[in-house]
């Protein structure tokens, strides 16, 4: 039986560094973006069926639900899946709460002004982001199409705050990507604790591209490099731009306050 844990993460925040790294444990695998919580939600939207309605099996139907995960990681020869989906959203935590009781997740957190210049830079060095696949054109268009409410960005930011408003803290573990990236030991040294899983000596002079159970992101679907990493030490991980520089003023003036983890 494999322990299932969780990650939510905002996007450009170290996702898949922290794959990376996590990954040379032979132990663990931190999947990329999961359809696991899709899955459930489906699931559960059967319930909604007329044909359902008419005959409410909930047990079978249940027995299905929690075993999604157990059957879905069937194949995966490791002893512990970090689940990578945003959980921490409300009605995929409501669900999850339904399966496992122990419910353990960590939190991928960066300044949202620093996530938003992460995406501008890399759309405009990479013609095929997904970014530019839209009508907005200037930086300012850019960065409210991806603030739109029903975008990736703002569910992972609504599941977070749901996780640090409402959960009890034993649920949740806070990473932030500037601490992944400077003080890597200890970050990920506190996520084995957290975990309670045995300590594992990674390299982070060797960071390579993530893969996990002998796969890699396709990534023809989003926009070439949205998920390729700087090979080597993580000490060398350094941004060739400024955040604050790039993000025009009128969308920092309007977003900043969405770092409300920050204290």
């Amino acid at each position: 039986m494999k322990d299932i844990f969780f990650l939510h993460g905002l996007p450009r925040a170290g996702n898949t560094i922290f794959g990376s790294i996590m990954n040379q444990n032979k132990d663990v695998a931190v999947t990329a973006n999961s359809i696991c919580a899709d899955i459930v939600g489906q699931l559960y939207s059967l319930k909604k069926l007329d044909i359902f309605q008419n005959f409410p099996d909930h047990s079978s139907l249940e027995n299905v639900i929690k075993n999604v995960f157990n059957n879905y990681y069937k194949d995966w020869n490791k002893k512990y899946i970090i689940d990578r989906s945003p959980w921490g959203f409300p009605i995929n935590l409501q669900f999850l709460k339904t399966i496992k009781q122990d419910i353990k997740i960590i939190i991928l957190v960066r300044d949202v002004i620093e996530v938003l210049g992460s995406f501008l830079a890399w759309s405009e060095r990479e013609p095929s982001s997904f970014v530019n696949q839209y009508k907005a054109k200037t930086r300012e268009e850019k960065c409210h199409l991806l603030m739109n409410k029903d975008g990736q960005l703002v569910k992972e930011l609504i599941g977070v705050k749901h996780l640090l408003n409402y959960q009890p803290r034993e649920m949740y573990h806070i990473v932030d990507f500037n601490d992944l990236v400077k003080n890597t030991d200890q970050t990920i040294d506190g996520v084995y604790n957290f975990l309670g899983i045995p300590k594992y000596k990674h390299d982070f002079n060797n960071i390579k591209q993530f893969t996990v159970n002998n796969m890699n992101y396709d990534d023809t679907i989003t926009g070439k490099g949205l998920h390729t990493l700087k090979e080597g030490a993580i000490s060398d991980y350094k941004e060739d731009y400024d955040a604050y520089e790039i993000v025009p003023k009128s969308i920092i003036d309007a977003y900043k306050e969405c770092n409300f983890w920050i204290k």
